[in-house]
C-alpha cells in the first residue's frame, strides 16, 4: 500500500493491487473522518472497482493505524448537516451505503483502531470485517443530539441482536474489540502488526476461487437476509446454472483430476 499519510487534503482513494481493490479514506489529521465529498466518493470508487475485471475483492481501509474512520466531519455539521441541506447530507450517505451493499464483489472491512458513526455505518455495509485488538467501536448519535436514520440501521442488525445495538445506539458508548467480536460486529480480531496481513491473506484466498461462484454465493446471501419471505429465486438460480455453464467451472474439474491449483478466469 501507498503511505498517504502525508496527504494534506482529505480525500478517499482508489488503489488497485492485482486482484484486490483499495478504497482508503485518507483524512488522518481528523482520524479519517468523511467529508462530504469523500462520501461522494464511495459510489464512484465502488463502481470503477465493479467494472475492473482484474479486481475480484474490494477492500476498505483507513489512512494509518489510527482510525478506520471516526465517521462523518463533524466540522462540516454547521454549514452541511442543518436545515435544509441535512437532506442533502443525507443523500450522500444513503448512497455510498447503497453502492457498498450493491456492490457484487465481495467487499471486506480493514478495521484499525477508531470506527465509529458514519466509519462503523461504511463498515456494516460490507460483507466481512477483520479488527485488530485497538479497535474501538461506537455511533455516537444520541450523545450529538443527532437521529440514527433508519435506512442505515439494517446493515447493523444483520450483525447483531437487536439488543446490542439498541445499547450501542442509547448509550452511544465505545465497545472494544472483543465485545464486537462477541456480539458478532466483527468476524475476527488480529494484533495489529499482522492485521494487513490477514486481510491480504483473507482477500487472496477469495481472490484465488471462481468468481462465479463466489458471486453465485454472496448474492444468495444477500438476498435470503434482506428478502427471507420473498427471495427472487429465479435470479439466484440463475447465478448458479451461470457456474456449471462456465469455463471456470470445467477448469475447476481439470484442476482436480491433474491435482494442480486451478487458474480461474471469471467466465
Amino acid at each position: 500500500m501507498t503511505d498517504t499519510s502525508a496527504a494534506a487534503t482529505p480525500d478517499l482513494l482508489l488503489e488497485v493491487e492485482g486482484a484486490i481493490a483499495w478504497i482508503v479514506a485518507s483524512n488522518p489529521e481528523r482520524m479519517n473522518a468523511f467529508t462530504a465529498g469523500m462520501w461522494a466518493k464511495i459510489p464512484q470508487h465502488v463502481r470503477a472497482a465493479e467494472d475492473n475485471p482484474a479486481v475480484r475483492v474490494i477492500v476498505l481501509r483507513g489512512d494509518g493505524m489510527r482510525a478506520f474512520s471516526a465517521g462523518a466531519d463533524i466540522s462540516e455539521f454547521e454549514s452541511a448537516r442543518t436545515g435544509a441541506s441535512a437532506a442533502d447530507y443525507d443523500r450522500l450517505n444513503h448512497e455510498a451505503f447503497a453502492a457498498l451493499l450493491s456492490a457484487t464483489k465481495p467487499v471486506i472491512a480493514m478495521i484499525h483502531g477508531f470506527c465509529l458513526g458514519g466509519g462503523l455505518g461504511i463498515a456494516a455495509c460490507a460483507d466481512l470485517r477483520i479488527a485488530d485488538h485497538k479497535a474501538q467501536f461506537a455511533i455516537p448519535a444520541a450523545k450529538l443530539g443527532l437521529g440514527y436514520n433508519p435506512r442505515w440501521v439494517p446493515p447493523l442488525l444483520v450483525l447483531a441482536a437487536p439488543a446490542f445495538i439498541k445499547e450501542m445506539l442509547f448509550t452511544g458508548r465505545r465497545f472494544s474489540s472483543s465485545e464486537a467480536e462477541r456480539i458478532g460486529l466483527v468476524n475476527r480480531v488480529t494484533d495489529p502488526d499482522t492485521l494487513e496481513e490477514a486481510v491480504r491473506t483473507l482477500a487472496s484466498d477469495i481472490a484465488a476461487n471462481a468468481p462465479l461462484s463466489v458471486r453465485a454465493a454472496k448474492l444468495t446471501i444477500d438476498e435470503m437476509v434482506r428478502h427471507p419471505e420473498t427471495p427472487e429465486t429465479s435470479k439466484l438460480d440463475a447465478a448458479v446454472a451461470a457456474c456449471f455453464d462456465s469455463a471456470d467451472y470445467a477448469e475447476g474439474r481439470r484442476a482436480f483430476l491433474e491435482k494442480r491449483k486451478p487458474a480461474f478466469q471469471g467466465r
